[in-house]
Order: structure tokens, then sequence, then C-alpha cells
């Protein structure tokens, strides 16, 4: 470990979107309701699918878990920061950044995992139907989110526990809204090689191998839609799984969007703006995909909004 000016830090500042302080309310306003949204939107999702016994499928099953995930996805950054913004601090603790950096990474393989797995629920739907009942089967079910889990903390940890090893310099500022691990990294005095090493590895395991799973799985979808003969035939069954497909889009869209603005520009501005689709606008958007045109979602959310819109009414007028 290298001599000089190194320090164990106590705490980092986020920059985040520093600014006038009206600037600053109205974007707490605005993440605020982002944040309510979203997490309203993905409960609304998880109390519909557990209500309605239609629901009980492998894929709805699947979508529960994924709407958990983003709910607890934005829960790791969106309140700190709201917080930083109301008390018009800048700062976290060393280990309240570990921390974030844990959870943030966790959610964010689940998030990627859970999608690889709803990818190959579409394949089993689509490529072999007959056999879906039998191959996708409770207890698969439950091995490939409990699997997902497990294999997400386990990268998380990795990650999150060879920063223990580094010193920081006298430099805390991370031009982020959270502690973003690559702009951790950049703090570090000591040497950063085997982090490195550990994070390019960790995201080739959890990023790069079940993107290329998903791609395998809507190669073999489209090369199974492209065999039926009847066009409402090749509708119905790519219908099935375009929700799915627009929630992939999003996401490594984003994903790739913040990488490619870090590497391309220096501008951390750029980085920001590219973070905060990744992170807050895509679980938003989520609910909205996977309901708009999904007639059993729809119907779902419908009974679940009658039975908590007049508990909510009677409530109201009982204490009025």
């Amino acid at each position: 470990m290298e001599s000089g000016n190194q320090t164990h830090t106590s705490e980092f500042l986020l920059l985040g979107f520093s600014g006038k302080l009206e600037i600053q309310f109205m974007l707490f306003g605005m993440f605020l309701s982002v944040y309510l949204v979203t997490f309203a939107g993905n409960l609304l999702i998880i109390l519909a699918i557990c209500s309605d016994s239609h629901l009980h499928t492998p894929m709805y099953f699947f979508l529960a878990n994924l709407s958990f995930a983003d709910i607890c996805f934005t829960s790791t950054t969106i309140p700190k920061m709201l917080l930083n913004i109301q008390t018009q601090s800048k700062t976290i603790t060393y280990e309240g950044c570990l921390s974030q950096i844990f959870f943030f990474i966790v959610f964010g393989c689940l998030d990627n995992l859970l999608l690889t797995v709803m990818a190959y629920d579409r394949f089993v739907a689509i490529c072999h139907p007959l056999h879906y009942l039998v191959i996708m089967n409770p207890q698969l079910c439950g091995l490939l989110a409990l699997g997902s889990w497990c294999v997400s903390v386990m990268g998380s940890l990795l990650e999150t526990l060879t920063l223990l090893r580094l010193s920081f310099c006298t430099n805390m500022k991370i031009p982020h809204f959270f502690c973003d691990l690559p702009e951790v990294l950049k703090l570090a005095c000591s040497d950063t090689l085997i982090n490195n090493i550990v994070v390019y590895s960790t995201t080739g395991l959890l990023a790069v191998i079940p993107f290329h799973g998903i791609l395998f799985s809507y190669y073999q979808i489209v090369s199974s839609v492209l065999s039926i003969s009847s066009a409402a035939g090749k509708y119905k069954a790519f219908s099935t799984c375009l929700s799915h497909l627009l929630v992939v889009s999003l996401f490594y869209g984003t994903g790739l969007g913040v990488y490619l603005s870090s590497a391309v520009t220096s501008s951390s501005r750029m980085s920001l703006v590219a973070s905060v689709m990744y992170t807050i606008v895509t679980p938003m958007l989520n609910p909205f995909i996977y309901s708009l045109k999904n007639r059993d979602m729809k119907g779902a959310l419908r009974s679940v909004l009658g039975r908590v819109v007049p508990v909510s009414i009677g409530t109201i007028i009982g204490f009025s």
C-alpha cells in the first residue's frame, strides 16, 4: 500500500445536482414525485399479482420479484438524495457509502438476472408451449428466483468488501447523487488494480453473460415466431413478450448510456443525467410498461384499487 497523503475517511461529499437554492427545491419536488410514483406503481403490481389467482404464473411471479427489486433499487439512492437536498447537506458517512454501494449493486444485478430469467420463461412459453407447465414448475421458479438473489448478494459482497483494503486521499468529493463504485475508486490513494479486476470480472459474469442469455432466448423466440404460418398467430406469440422486450431495451439502453457517457466524455454532468435515467426513470416506467397493454394486469389493478380506494375514503370520513 502506498504511503503519503492517505486517510481513513469518515465521510464523503455527494456533489449531486449542485446549483441555486430554487433549483434544489424544484429538484426535490420532482424526485420526490418520481420516487412516490415508482414506489406506488411497483407496489400495486405486487399486490395485484398476489391477490389475483389468475396471475399466479411463472411470468407474473418473476414480475413481482422484479417490482420488489425496483422498489429497493430506487430506495437505495433517492431517499438519501432527498434528505441531502432538504437539509442542504452533501455528506454521507464512509459506512453509509459502502452500504449504498452494496445495495445498489445487489438490486442492480438482481434486476439484470430477473430479466434474464424472464427471457428464459418467454422462450419456454413460445418455443415449448406444450411442456411449459412441466418445465416452469414452481420448484424451478423458486430456485431461479432464489439463485438470482444469492448470486446478486455474493457478487455485491465481493465488490464491496474489496473496498475495505483501500485508503483514500483528502479530496472526498463524488460528482454524483449517490456513491457510485467507479467514482469512489477514483478517490483511492492506494492501488486499485485488484478492485478493477474484481469489478470487470463480476460485470462480465453478472451482466455480459446474462445479456447474451437474453439475446439467445430472443433469437430462438424470433425463429419460432417466424415459423408460424398465420399473421394472427405471430402477433399473439410476439405480444406475450413485448412488454419484457421493452423493459430489457430500456434497462440495457440506459445502463449502456451511463458507461458510454463516462467513457466518451469527461463531463460529470453528462454522466449524472445518464445515471438519473438508469437509476430513477427506468424503475418508474416498468409498471406502466407491464400494465399498459396487459388485460389481466389491468383487471387485477382495478380490483386492487377498487378495494383500496373505498377503504381510504371510509378512513377519511371516519376521522372527519
